[in-house]
Order: structure tokens, then sequence, then C-alpha cells
């Protein structure tokens, strides 16, 4: 299948996902959406729409484009089982290997994520209980919180002070303002990776200004976490 065979009404509501995908295999916006647009000239396999587009981003991906522990495979099948939500199954589909091989792949690449570098967090969000299932989830994968902010102001204030080596905000903080605002302010003088966690993807998805590399849709189980934070924590590009 090609690109040019899949509906696109279709071929769209994919590259929205594909996009996230790519941004978070290399850790850069740019990089990830140039990807996306390689496998597009390339052409695309024979899959549904979906899968056909993930499957298209990750031949396009050399080892030596991306950095940490985990290998290429491991790092793929973590992000399309988590991030993506596809089972293991479609995983192995759109990677081409067996589906023996995609389960142990994937179950050593958990097992390195519980040995992955810490670092100190920022959380922006507005609600206290979601604030503390981040703070209890973020803990949990080794890393420290060393700060919750509710609003643009006291998120800025607390960046400038703490200088956090990884923010993680929601983008509706409610009366105290919108989360990408005060992203953007804080990167003026703090060059933090940021993972976004929202109910709206959409909104940062738009390909209308800069986006982010990392975004997790509320509700998120807790292992899409520990990879983003994996993810954004080892990759060598800034993120913006």
């Amino acid at each position: 299948m090609t690109m040019n065979a899949i509906p696109n009404a279709e071929l769209l509501r994919s590259l929205t996902y594909a996009r996230r995908y790519a941004r978070a295999l290399l850790g850069s916006q740019k990089g990830g959406d140039a990807l996306v647009a390689d496998a597009l000239r390339a052409g695309l396999p024979a899959l549904p729409p979906q899968l056909a587009v993930y499957a298209g981003v990750s031949r396009m991906v050399k080892p030596e484009m991306i950095a940490g522990d985990l290998d290429l495979t491991q790092r793929q099948l973590l992000l399309l089982t988590s991030l993506e939500d596809l089972s293991i199954g479609e995983a192995a589909q759109v990677l081409d290997i067996p589906l023996e091989q995609a389960e142990v792949t994937l179950q050593a690449g958990r097992d390195a994520l519980r040995k992955a570098t810490a670092t100190d967090v920022l959380v922006i969000e507005d609600e206290p209980i979601i604030a503390m299932d981040l703070r209890n989830l973020v803990e949990a994968c080794g890393h420290r919180v060393v700060g919750v902010a509710s609003s643009e102001k006291e998120a800025v204030r607390l960046a400038t002070t703490l200088r956090p080596g990884l923010i993680l905000a929601d983008v509706n903080l409610g009366a105290g303002g919108d989360g990408i605002n005060a992203v953007e302010s804080i990167q003026t003088s703090l060059k933090a990776p940021v993972i976004f966690v929202t109910a709206y993807p959409e909104r940062l998805l738009t390909a209308q200004q800069v986006e982010p590399a990392f975004i997790i849709s509320k509700p998120f189980e807790p292992v899409a976490l520990a990879i983003a934070t994996y993810q954004a924590v080892s990759s060598t590009v800034p993120l913006t």
C-alpha cells in the first residue's frame, strides 16, 4: 500500500499520532516531523492506515539517531504499546518482527527503564489529586519532584529558582492560566525537556505553532509516563 492508497481523512487522523510517536522516538519536534515527512515520501506499507504510518516512520529511524541505553527496537515497542496504545501484536506488525521476539524485547525494555538516569522534576498541574498522582508516579520512576506549581506565575518562579531537569505540564490550569504559556516563558531561560500531560492532545498537534516533542494523553498508564520521562531525559536534543 502506498500513501495514495489511504483515504485522505484516514491519513490525516493517523498523522496526528504518527507525529507524536516520531517526536518521542527522536526527542525532537523538528526531527520527528521531518521523519514523518520522509516516511510519507518513501511510501507506506500494506497495513491499516494508522499502523501503516507508524511502520513507515519506524523503518526510517536508524540506531545512531537515538540516545540512551535502550536499543532502537525496545524503544519503538515501548512507545507503540504504551504511548500509542497498540497491542503487542499490532506493534509486532508495525516493526515487521515475530510476536515472540516482540514480547521478549518489550520485557527487556521495561526492565531497562528501571535503571534509567534520575533527574529533578517540576510538575505544573492545578488539580491537587492529579498533581499528587503525578508526583507518586514520577518518584516511582526514580526521579525527584522538586516542586509542584498550580499556576503560570508559580511555575515560572519555581523553574527559575529550582532549575529542574524535566518539566511535566498540564495544558489547562483553570484560573491559574495556561500550561503552554508557562512553558514558553520558562524556556526563554531554561532549556529543560517538557512532557505535556493533557486530556486534549489535539490542542498541541495542530501544525500551526511550535509544538512539544512529548505528549501524554489523560488518562494514561504509569508505564507511558515512565517511558516518556526516560525518552525526555535521555534525549540529546533540547525540546521546543
